[in-house]
């Protein structure tokens, strides 16, 4: 499936996003990032970004890199925006401060708009969407 120009622009675009929060979800902004972790979760916060960071990396560096598979990634971050949305909720919900600029209840809940964006931007700039769009007019 051939992209655009302007296409493979956002999703280098996205794929720099993804490379530098997980190299933040890793460093600099760790505890920044354990506010996002609903305290249901059964697992300890600090390991849940780390590994998250590391699935950001992952991600954004096939996106941008793996010509071959980027659909698929683009598929992946798709689904990985969908799986963290909970965190976004609960977050807002709990009424949990993080990165100095989610230090109110309008602005987390703003945020929580902006997720469904991250996961159209994600299959439109792969190819993803217009790859499944083919397939299922073949059909």
């Amino acid at each position: 499936m051939k992209t655009s120009k302007v296409q493979n622009i956002f999703r280098i675009l996205l794929a720099v996003f993804m490379i530098y929060a997980g190299i933040s979800h890793l460093t600099f902004s760790r505890i920044d990032f354990q506010a996002q972790v609903p305290d249901w979760l059964p697992l300890s916060k600090d390991l849940v970004v780390i590994l998250s960071g590391i699935v950001e990396i992952t991600l954004g560096l096939g996106l941008a890199f793996w010509k071959k598979e980027r659909i698929r990634f683009g598929w992946a971050l798709a689904i990985f925006f969908i799986l963290i949305f909970p965190g976004n909720i609960s977050q807002y919900l709990e009424g949990k401060d993080a990165f100095g600029v989610l230090d109110s209840d309008g602005a987390r809940l703003r945020r929580l708009f902006f997720q469904p964006v991250l996961v159209v931007w994600a299959l439109w700039s792969s190819g993803a969407w217009q790859d499944w769009r083919t397939i299922k007019t073949k059909k």
